[in-house]
């Protein structure tokens, strides 16, 4: 087992055998990967970088950007290799926009709890193109990479001190239960109905994962699900398609509430929070939108709701994929409400936008089980029959 040391030895080289040094003076084993490009490594790497472009299976064409395409491409090859061959305890990167592109693919190759520490210079500004779904600790260099001084050697040690930290903790980590585990789906105007829902589910002998369903938080979930790490899914808060249909900020993209389906396992689908569509502050919807009915949720969250032809559109996709599915599946329909803004003297009340959406899903449903509820999806009863109907589907689908 040994931490991936990967960057560009030719400009980082000094930076990157300064940290090789301390976790090997720390007692961790490390092996290190070349991803440069421009000229000869400033020492000799484990890995150079002929064998990482020979593991991309692709050519840089001279240019540089190719270069990066293919440098970052082989370090999610040789992370995902490393992993299966039992050999990966950490991953370590660190420079600027090259690096960073090139260490933080690595880093989403490895599955989570594996310890990942990325120091980039960019890393005080938006850094979701480069953590992804991953649990990835990125610091902010402060100086650039260029050379050892107090202020880098601070950081660096400080970095490196914190992967040291992750791997010696390892062994005192709580073991994953052995519970049957859960995904759930959860966002603030659905969060009675979600947590209420747990309880139950806990109640009843299961470890319930919850994901914010905020664009990451869904396509996070629907990664994990596909990795095999849960068994059953109670996706209530399904309100990312309504992103990804009318163009908010809060999508999870096309494939949302597919991974169960393919992977076959137990899933209760709801329609939480589909009366919205999220954006930023007010002055960053866009002018095609004029005239939508809005609510100001903070100074920074602006809500729109969904209309009668856009929910129609939703319960098709709903229906579509659903039926899809490989496993037990079941829709539930609060008729009273899809969200804490959709309920009698709230902003979104729209009866017959909500009616689009449920008779839409009556129509285009075959072989799903759909269950209509005189509830609003915060209803206590709502989550009580929610949770017990997958906890029906998984006992079902685990008898002899």
């Amino acid at each position: 087992m040994a931490v991936l040391l990967i960057g560009t030895l030719d400009t980082k080289g000094l930076e990157f055998a300064y940290i090789r040094d301390r976790l090997t003076a720390a007692g961790v084993p490390v092996i290190v990967a070349d991803a440069g490009g421009i000229g000869p490594p400033a020492f000799a790497p484990d890995i150079p970088s002929a064998e990482l472009f020979a593991l991309a299976k692709v050519s840089p064409s001279g240019d540089r950007n190719s270069a990066v395409t293919a440098a970052a491409k082989g370090a999610a090859a040789l992370a995902r290799k490393l992993f299966a061959d039992g050999r990966l305890t950490g991953i370590f990167g660190m420079g600027g926009s090259a690096g960073t592109v090139i260490g933080t693919a690595a880093m989403r190759a490895a599955p989570v709890g594996i310890p990942k520490v990325m120091v980039s210079t960019l890393a005080s500004g938006d850094v979701r193109p480069y953590v992804g779904t991953r649990d990835i600790a990125m610091f902010h260099s402060v100086v650039d990479i260029a050379g050892l001084n107090r202020i880098s050697r601070t950081i660096l040690d400080n970095a490196s001190a914190a992967l040291i930290g992750m791997i010696r903790d390892s062994a005192l980590r709580t073991p994953h239960s052995a519970l049957p585990a859960v995904a759930a789906t959860m966002f603030g105007v659905t969060t009675p109905c979600v947590q209420a829902a747990r309880g139950h589910l806990e109640a009843a002998g299961c470890e319930v994962v919850t994901f914010h369903a905020t664009g990451i938080g869904g396509r996070t979930m629907e990664e994990l699900i596909a990795e095999g790490q849960f068994d059953g899914v109670l996706d209530l808060t399904t309100t990312e398609l309504a992103d990804e249909l009318v163009g908010g900020v809060m999508s999870a993209g096309p494939d949302r509430l597919t991974a169960a389906a393919l992977r076959g396992i137990p899933q209760v689908i709801g329609v939480g929070a589909l009366d919205m569509v999220n954006f930023g502050a007010r002055d960053t919807v866009p002018a095609k939108f004029a005239g939508r009915r809005f609510h100001e949720h903070a100074s920074t969250v602006t809500l729109m709701r969904t209309t009668p032809e856009e929910n129609d559109l939703l319960g098709l996709e709903i229906a579509q994929k659903a039926c899809a599915a490989r496993g037990p599946t079941a829709i539930l329909l609060p008729l009273r409400g899809v969200s804490a803004l959709d309920i009698e003297g709230s902003p979104f009340r729209w009866p017959e936008a909500d009616a689009a959406l449920f008779q839409s899903l009556r129509n285009w449903i075959a072989g799903v089980e759909l269950i209509e509820l005189d509830l609003h999806i915060n209803d206590p009863e709502f989550a009580r029959i929610a949770a017990q109907t997958l906890r029906r589907m998984m006992g079902s689908r685990n008898s002899p």
